[in-house]
């Protein structure tokens, strides 16, 4: 079933003693409400574990905001799918615009990481999305397409359907320009219809598809009443429990 799911993004944020305080922080707030929304918290591979740990997971995710394409070996530094799995982890997000930017992830390395994170049992959050050049050339339904068909089009229909969608305007993050709700739902649309011609209209219908481009408090609302917006990653907002409430809220 298509759930709606509010997903944080902390990145490079909090050490592990400010980050079990938020993630505690939140789970009280949390306690006493019944949010309309999936909640997944992506948390620094340091902090997993007592986060894991932190909060209830009747209420709360927890997801790792990467993993390995190898499955174990001599690759220093790197985290595999099955150490996400053995933390607690319940989630990946895999194909953020950052890994693809600063540590140039491709489609390939992308669809090892999606494999790896489905034979151990993790829900992927896969992100998709054009940079600002590629929406001022309007190609940005090329990009998303490639960006799907090259990393997941190789699984079957049941595998596919345990991976959840976040489309990143990468070019609305941090540059000052916002992408409409209109724009939002335009493009999430476009991605669900990608989906059916492949797997089929139920499939399609099925997949969740999040937001991740700046939302806040303050437009959550607007874009979550989108049909095809089944909810948000979120960066900056879940780093104050309160604004990223606000967005739950929304729901």
């Amino acid at each position: 079933m298509r759930q709606n799911i509010v997903a944080g993004n902390w990145k490079m944020n909090k050490t592990l003693q400010e980050g079990v305080a938020l993630a505690s922080e939140l789970n009280k707030i949390l306690a006493s409400k019944k949010p309309n929304c999936d909640v997944v918290i992506g948390v620094p591979a340091t902090h997993i574990t007592e986060v894991v740990k932190t909060v209830d997971k009747n209420k709360i995710g927890v997801a790792a905001q990467n993993c390995a394409n190898k499955e174990s070996g001599a690759y220093t530094g790197e985290i595999s799918a099955a150490m996400v799995k053995s933390t607690g982890a319940g989630y990946v997000i895999l194909g953020h615009s950052e890994r693809r930017e600063y540590f140039g992830e491709t489609n390939e390395t992308l669809k090892e990481k999606t494999d790896l994170a489905l034979a151990n049992d993790l829900t992927p959050i896969f992100c998709i999305g054009e940079v600002l050049e590629e929406r001022e050339a309007n190609q940005q339904n090329q990009v998303v397409k490639a960006q799907i068909e090259e990393a997941l089009f190789h699984l079957s229909a049941d595998a596919f359907a345990k991976i959840i969608l976040a489309y990143e305007p990468v070019w609305a993050i941090g540059t000052g320009k916002v992408a409409t709700p209109e724009q939002a739902q335009e493009i999430h649309a476009y991605i669900r219809s990608v989906i059916a011609d492949k797997f089929g209209a139920e499939v399609a219908n099925n997949t969740s598809i999040l937001y991740g481009g700046s939302c806040k408090p303050s437009n959550a609302k607007e874009l979550f009443d989108n049909p095809d917006v089944d909810g948000g990653l979120i960066g900056g907002a879940s780093l104050k429990a309160e604004d990223f409430v606000g967005i739950i809220d929304a729901f």
